[in-house]
């Protein structure tokens, strides 16, 4: 029996894809380049982990933040989500059952993007084998409040406001939270991402970036994972 099988393996891993710009940079080449190269890892990583036992992948693909990069890189970026969205997702979710969830501000994105986001998330509800949940448009504080807004919105009385509430409240408040996130590129901090979610995930900081990324990559998360003793701040 492989290795990795005797494992305890993380029901859901998210993954904060950071460096492309830098990986680009460093090889002298257009910063787009960066971000197809680490385009093309988001595709190919999935299976990775699924193959493995995880069954929820969230991916950390356009902040809110990220709005704020000069206007040629933002168009680039939404034209490879959409072709993403639009083809490649849906394709490898037809392919191998995936389903698609895609959490943030979707309709705050330029076009057509909206109506294709909620179209390939009705399509691919039904599939079983893995999840793949693409934070798009996401920001941690940006989740909580418009978690806040829908209760408003809702009339949540007071005394009914817990974190089970909240959380229902949540962009897909059905998945688990992360066992474990990891970033790539050597930054240590979340920036955000799955805010709310991730109080007890454990964390995994990898120096490589993120279009470096390989399959051994993911046999090495799962093995971190497995060697830890989880705390939930109770023993």
């Amino acid at each position: 029996m492989p290795e990795s099988k005797k494992l305890n393996i993380p029901a859901h891993v998210g993954i904060i894809m950071d460096g492309n710009r830098r990986w680009a940079r460093e090889r002298n080449l257009p910063t787009f380049e960066g971000h197809l190269i680490g385009y093309e890892k988001m595709k190919q990583a999935p299976e990775w982990f699924f193959s493995r036992g995880v069954k929820i992948v969230s991916f950390y693909v356009f902040s809110t933040e990220n709005w704020n990069r000069q206007q040629e890189e933002v168009n680039y970026l939404m034209k490879l989500l959409e072709n993403a969205v639009e083809i490649n997702l849906r394709e490898s979710a037809k392919k191998n059952g995936y389903k698609i969830l895609i959490s943030g501000r979707i309709e705050e994105l330029p076009g057509d993007l909206p109506a294709k986001c909620l179209a390939i998330t009705q399509e691919t509800k039904a599939n079983k084998r893995g999840i793949i949940n693409v934070c798009l448009n996401y920001g941690g504080r940006a989740e909580v409040v418009d978690a806040a807004r829908k209760m408003i919105k809702n009339k949540v009385e007071l005394e009914q406001v817990h974190e089970g509430m909240i959380k229902k409240y949540l962009y897909n408040p059905d998945l688990p939270d992360p066992d474990i996130i990891v970033r790539t590129s050597g930054e240590q901090r979340l920036s955000g991402f799955l805010m709310w979610q991730s109080v007890y995930s454990e964390l995994f900081f990898m120096k490589k970036y993120w279009p470096d990324f390989e399959e051994s990559d993911a046999e090495a998360i799962l093995k971190e994972y497995g060697d830890r003793n989880r705390r939930y701040g109770g023993n």
